[in-house]
């Protein structure tokens, strides 16, 4: 016969145990909150590389009447070097994190 003191007790300790176990763990919450991250994450690098670019556009835009002559004059030698560091950032920026943001120094 079991020891009425003994079952007693070990539901007082597992009552007490219960309070300090973790809360129940739902999988499809957590994904909707990834994917809510992840989403924002994404249209923040969106709308960073939407300022860069048009921030460079305008720069060129302005700079072009002055950059023209000389592109003009030095166009034989420079669009191979251009192209080959263009392709080195492509492949370059991927590689050290992939994000653009991250990849220019601008996240910590």
């Amino acid at each position: 016969m079991p020891d009425p003191d003994k079952t007693d007790a070990d539901d007082r300790m597992k009552a007490l145990f219960a309070q300090d176990q973790p809360p129940a763990r739902d999988p499809l919450f957590s994904a909707a909150v990834m994917v809510r991250i992840a989403r924002r994450r994404f249209q923040a690098d969106v709308a960073m590389l939407a300022c860069v670019t048009g921030v460079g556009g305008l720069v060129l835009w302005g700079l072009w009447p002055t950059l023209s002559p000389t592109l003009i004059a030095l166009s034989q030698g420079l669009a191979p070097v251009a192209a080959c560091l263009t392709l080195a950032a492509i492949v370059t920026v991927p590689l050290m994190g992939g994000r653009p943001g991250a990849a220019l120094g601008l996240e910590s």
